[in-house]
């Protein structure tokens, strides 16, 4: 009786663990797709002329907190991205689903992730508190004062031009993964139909992709930062958002990337329904 009491009462603590890491990646995601929604759309009035507000994170959360019940929006936002950095953490220190998810190769990104969105839950919140320097402010001049600072250390065009190159690297294989499919084997393919399937290559497809390039062209501008030794050619989400509409294309290559950003934000949400966690 002893044993199967403690046998029972693994099982139960077990099964309540993974059900507060499906809890808080379901959360997490669904927080990620507001922001990338909200970013694609700011960007979508930046390409027709309506600027006035940044198309990066403090730009989004400028514009849920003018929204009805913004106050407990942010809230909300910022809790469901600590889940998302409680679930990375969790697969940093226990593994991710799959064969090779207790590997070290899955382990470190999710270390790094888990570290990402706790600071992104903590600039959320803290602008949630009142204090709109923190998740409000601009992320263009922020890459510039880190750029700065940076260059100005022993080694520091090196350091600029590495993290700008590795930034360029991450965007390539977002946007090569996103081509590929490769989240098919994230979900769960029983629950999907194949109309939901379609929709869901459409969002994460055209969604990762985008995000990609994006990704990479702001790398890129920080590698340009690097070679010229000039903290103003880094760029954050917003510049670099803005520098597509500077192209021959015009301000459709924005749209088409806004648009691409907002697919990423329903693909977001897809994974939050329907992804193996």
């Amino acid at each position: 009786m002893s044993v199967l009491t403690r046998t029972a009462r693994s099982r139960a603590r077990r099964a309540a663990g993974g059900s507060a890491a499906e809890g808080a990646a379901r959360a997490g995601l669904t927080a990620r797709g507001v922001i990338y929604l909200l970013v694609g759309l700011l960007a979508l009035r930046i390409a027709f002329g309506d600027g006035r507000r940044q198309a990066d994170r403090g730009g989004a959360l400028a514009e849920l907190a003018e929204k009805p019940f913004g106050a407990v929006l942010l809230w909300a936002l910022g809790a469901g991205l600590v889940g998302m950095a409680l679930w990375r953490l969790s697969e940093a220190l226990f593994g991710a689903v799959g064969k090779d998810g207790r590997s070290a190769k899955k382990r470190l990104p999710a270390a790094a992730r888990c570290v990402f969105y706790a600071f992104v839950a903590y600039s959320v919140l803290a602008f949630a508190a009142g204090s709109r320097d923190s998740g409000g402010g601009s992320g263009d001049r922020q890459s510039r004062d880190v750029t700065a600072r940076v260059l100005d250390m022993p080694a520091g065009r090196w350091a600029v031009g590495v993290a700008g190159a590795a930034v360029v690297v991450a965007g390539v294989v977002i946007a090569v993964q996103a081509l590929r499919r490769s989240y098919h084997k994230k979900l769960k393919p029983g629950e999907l139909s194949p109309r939901v399937r379609r929709l869901v290559d459409v969002t994460g497809v055209g969604g990762g992709t985008a995000r990609g390039i994006v990704f990479a062209v702001a790398g890129a501008f920080a590698v340009r930062a690097a070679a010229d030794h000039e903290a103003s050619e880094a760029k954050g989400m917003d510049d670099t958002l803005r520098s597509f509409a500077g192209t021959p294309l015009g301000p459709w290559l924005l749209v088409c990337v806004a648009a691409g950003l907002m697919l990423f934000g329903v693909f977001s949400f897809a994974l939050a329904r329907w992804r193996r966690v």
